[in-house]
């Protein structure tokens, strides 16, 4: 099992979103976060541009099974990518083990529905 952290643009969430949902990745968490990077955005109140010094950005976390990472991450990349400075990060981290509250299962059983695979 591989936990995949992507911070992305807020613009391309939805983009995003509907790409792991074309893999057959249903389930995820994400969260607005801010950071400091290389990419600055300029705000405009009353006519004057102000540099922020953070920029607001999602992430977006999930844990899939080894054979779902490379289609997560392509599905990511190909969602998120504009070719600019600022298109984000992709994290991939190995998950030591999972449990399902409702039934006690371990392993990667309990990141999907067994009964729906057979």
């Amino acid at each position: 099992m591989r936990k995949i952290e992507a911070i992305i643009r807020k613009s391309l969430f939805e983009d995003v979103k509907a790409a792991l949902l074309d893999a057959d990745i249903e389930w995820l968490s994400y969260y607005d976060v801010r950071g400091i990077g290389k990419s600055r955005q300029g705000r405009i109140y009353r006519g004057v541009v102000y540099d922020t010094s953070s920029i607001e950005r999602t992430m977006i976390s999930l844990v899939v099974r080894d054979k779902n990472v490379d289609k997560t991450v392509k599905a990511i990349l190909s969602a998120a990518r504009t070719g600019e400075i600022g298109d984000g990060r992709i994290f991939v981290y190995p998950v030591e083990d999972a449990i399902r509250i409702r039934t006690g299962e371990h392993g990667d059983v309990a990141l999907y529905n067994a009964e729906q695979e057979s």
